[in-house]
């Protein structure tokens, strides 16, 4: 679990001064405007980008992105972001903080702090409310910084920075939030092979220049959490997928509470588990509870997490399932 003591809370951050652009390139604000918006659309298919002025007033060689209007209306990337929408929303329920926006509502550190110091159960060293953009981008330095340490030695790769973030860049915010709710195993689960296009700005020798990229967001869940090691259950899972339907039965946890009592030769007190769930919360406590017996009767923790078993997520289930073989195969 992280913890504050291993955060490196002190912001030390030295901010880049706005440099003056040369004077041979020196135009008014409308022009920079009307060439960024001409740069912009002149790669563009019927649709347009809706351009802030911000926007197109960059300094040499300096970039920006966003996203294509046509990827936003993806149901798809839709979904993504309401998913992760609701899921911070959950987290920070006791903080009584309501996100409606990514870009709007994360830019300036404070959500972002309260959902790390919620999720690594830590207080980050930070002041609590911060008006000016150099405060704010202070304290989004100390916030990300935490993250870095928290993400970078799993291999995570870091597709975000400061200014991206402070800047509302959308992927970058989303690149951000993927990675904490996989790291974490949130209980959510977000679709698959989502990907947005991207249109990059770049300004250079005075002349603004946009190219489209494809951005991917997310992959399989699989890849996602690091699981690249296949084994038996892939192989069984490949070849004959229509014949585990069986294993769904074991969704609800009922089936793995009642069979945790009987291999252990006790009975399970009723009021300790839902007998008939009608909710994913009450199915989600099922397994958890089932997976404590498994503990207390000597097995290891499950690697799966009881919301992917409620997922019905075949090979989680079968692995469980494997693991109380395993230990009591010779059981009379």
């Amino acid at each position: 679990m992280f913890s504050a003591s291993s955060a490196k809370c002190d912001p030390r951050t030295v901010w880049d001064v706005a440099r003056a652009p040369p004077a041979a390139t020196l135009v008014t604000m409308s022009d920079l405007q009307e060439e960024g918006k001409n740069a912009i659309n002149s790669s563009l298919s019927p649709a347009s980008v809706d351009i802030h002025p911000e926007d197109t007033l960059l300094e040499e060689n300096e970039e920006r992105t966003m996203i294509d209007p046509t990827s936003k209306e993806d149901p798809k990337f839709k979904e993504l972001v309401k998913v992760l929408i609701d899921w911070v929303n959950d987290v920070l329920v006791e903080e009584r903080i309501i996100v409606k926006q990514l870009e709007e509502d994360l830019y300036d550190g404070q959500v972002l702090q309260k959902l790390l110091e919620k999720l690594g159960d830590c207080k980050l060293n930070v002041a609590e409310v911060t008006q000016s953009e150099i405060g704010q981008k202070q304290k989004l330095q100390t916030v990300l910084e935490a993250v870095h340490e928290l993400l970078r030695p799993h291999g995570w790769v870091l597709r975000w920075n400061v200014d991206a973030i402070h800047g509302k860049n959308l992927v970058a915010i989303l690149h951000l939030l993927i990675s904490l709710a996989m790291h974490f195993r949130a209980p959510i689960r977000l679709p698959e092979h989502v990907s947005v296009q991207v249109v990059v700005v770049r300004k250079r020798e005075g002349l603004l220049h946009s190219n489209h990229i494809t951005e991917e967001l997310t992959t399989t869940s699989e890849m996602m959490m690091g699981r690249f090691e296949r084994d038996a259950f892939d192989t069984l899972f490949d070849h004959a997928p229509d014949k585990l339907s069986v294993v769904k039965k074991f969704a609800d946890g009922v089936y793995l509470v009642l069979l945790m009592g009987l291999l252990e030769n006790y009975f399970v007190p009723l009021h300790n588990f839902y007998l008939t769930p009608d909710s994913f919360d009450q199915k989600v406590h099922n397994v958890a509870f089932a997976f404590e017996l498994m503990l207390d009767g000597g097995l290891k923790k499950p690697k799966a997490r009881p919301e992917d078993v409620v997922n019905l997520d075949l090979k989680s289930t079968l692995r469980v399932l494997y693991n109380l073989f395993t230990k009591y195969k010779n059981v009379e």
